[in-house]
Parts: C-alpha cells; structure tokens; sequence
C-alpha cells in the first residue's frame, strides 16, 4: 500500500523535530559525560540502529533517545533519561499519541525505578492541554512546538505551509514535493528558527534534565520490618489486633528491609529486600555511578 502523502509529510517534520534536539541532547551529554544513544546511531551490541530497550515482562520498545550512565558503543549503560519525539497536526489524535508514548516509557520507568531516569517528551503540532497534563501527572517533563511556531519557521525562509482535516491529498503531496526539493541549508535555518522561537520552553526542559543529572542524596530511610504476618477477613478483626498487639523493636522473626531514598530534586525511590546483602547492592548503585555525588 502507496504511503500518503499526509504521513510523508509528517515523516519530514517528526525527523526536522529530532533533528531540533539531537544537537542539544548531544551537548548535554558531552558536558555530562554521558551516552546519548539516538535512532540511526551504530553500536556494536545490537543489530540495526533501532534504540531498543525491553521492559521487566519481556517486550521490546523502539525509542527516539536514550540517555546512559556509563554507556558506550560496546556496552549499554544504566538508564538516565528517556525521551521521546512525537508530531501530530489534529488534536483528536493528541490523547492516544500521549498515551501510545506512556505505553512506550512507562513499563521502562517501572523496571528501572531504581535509577529514577528522567522521562522526557518533544511534543510539536496540536496537542490538547488535557493530553499534555496527562503526561505531565505521570511525571514527564514536556517540551512542545506548538503547530503555529512550526508554520512560522517555515513561513520565514518562505515556505507556506497550513493544512487541516479538509486538506487535499494533492495539496499535501505539493508541500511533500517542496520539502524534499528544498536545500539542507533551509532546513538548517527553519530549525534554528524554532530553537530561537521556543528558546525559554527549551531552556527549562534542559534545566530540568540538569537537575536529574546533577542531583543528590539527601536522606536515607532504612526501616527492618520483624514479626509474623498477619491476615484478617475483617476490618473489626484487624481493629481488634492492632489494640492488643505491644510494640518494640525486634519482636518476631526479621522479615524485610524498608529502603526510601530521597534525592535534592524531591524524587524518591522506595525499594524492599529480604537479605542485608541486596540492600547494600542497591545502596552502592548511588555510589558508583547511578548518583556519583553520593
């Protein structure tokens, strides 16, 4: 089946928006020092140039860009950050492209939650203020070229693009045809157009990744959990043995260790371990890389 013209068009500009972000996110990274792993990029642990991470069930999930931890071309780092790029022109398709993209990072966040990787979102076109805020009450930090800030990059090197659900396949293809015929250099300047247009949205998206890379520890629960369990049918029965059960440390057999670690930045990561020797495991992480100013 013939691509249409509409997704080629939106093909040029989901590559103009990576294109917008790999420089910064590759500088970042080199004055970091660390791995930016990026679609088309050659590494000898995989086959083909796909970012491919698998989530704790065993799915397999293709992203834009992946920020490590020790990484390199022949080893894969841990997981700093996450970050996705995603275009779409009409706002009725806003909410499943938001929630397509937390299918994406979500599951990767969960088996990694030790590490805490920042999750990050390049959003451009028409997305409803619900869509992004349902991203953002997930914990992503969202950058987004709105649809006119895209139409006036171009509008500046005189390209005239604007098109809606009423738009003629021909009429896309036109625009298809004068995008592939235009110069690198024009691309070049419609993108530093959106970096200068987008400046202050682009600035707290980079500091916000800052903050994740530079943060620290600031505190340390441990918490020993002894005694038996105990299982009521009831809320009565669970009443009753609350009241009559006493309190003192080290009553019963040792069950667990409660850790939460809390961070400068306010994140806070909560784990639990039946043996002394995985919870030291988990401190050291911070120690030895995950954190390096712990």
């Amino acid at each position: 089946m013939a691509e249409s013209p509409s997704h080629k068009l939106g093909q040029i500009i989901g590559n103009l928006l990576e294109a917008v972000m790999y420089p910064l996110l590759a500088e970042f990274c080199a004055s970091h020092d660390l791995y930016l792993d990026f679609q088309g990029r050659k590494r000898s642990i995989r086959r083909g140039r796909k970012v491919t991470w698998i989530d704790g069930y065993g799915n397999k999930h293709d992203l834009d860009y992946v920020i490590e931890k020790n990484g390199r071309n022949d080893w894969q780092g841990d997981p700093i950050a996450f970050i996705e790029v995603a275009w779409r022109r009409y706002t009725r398709h806003s909410r499943n492209k938001a929630q397509e993209i937390q299918g994406a990072i979500l599951p990767l966040a969960e088996k990694y939650h030790w590490a805490n990787p920042f999750l990050g979102v390049v959003l451009a076109g028409e997305f409803t203020d619900g869509s992004i805020e349902q991203l953002r009450s997930l914990r992503f930090k969202v950058l987004y070229f709105p649809y006119d800030l895209l139409l006036q990059a171009f509008a500046a090197e005189g390209v005239i693009l604007r098109f809606d659900e009423s738009t003629s396949d021909q009429e896309f293809q036109e625009a298809v045809d004068i995008l592939q015929a235009a110069s690198p250099a024009l691309f070049e300047r419609v993108k530093q157009n959106l970096v200068e247009a987008n400046q202050t949205e682009i600035q707290a998206f980079l500091k916000s990744l800052t903050e994740r890379v530079s943060r620290s520890v600031t505190r340390i629960v441990i918490i020993p959990l002894y005694g038996r369990e105990n299982t009521f049918a009831s809320i009565q029965g669970a009443l009753e043995f609350l009241n009559a059960h006493p309190i003192y440390e080290g009553s019963g057999a040792f069950r667990k260790y409660e850790v939460y670690v809390t961070f400068s930045d306010g994140d806070r990561v909560q784990a639990e371990f039946q043996s002394k020797q995985n919870a030291r495991e988990f401190l050291t992480l911070f120690a030895s890389g995950i954190n390096p100013s712990f």
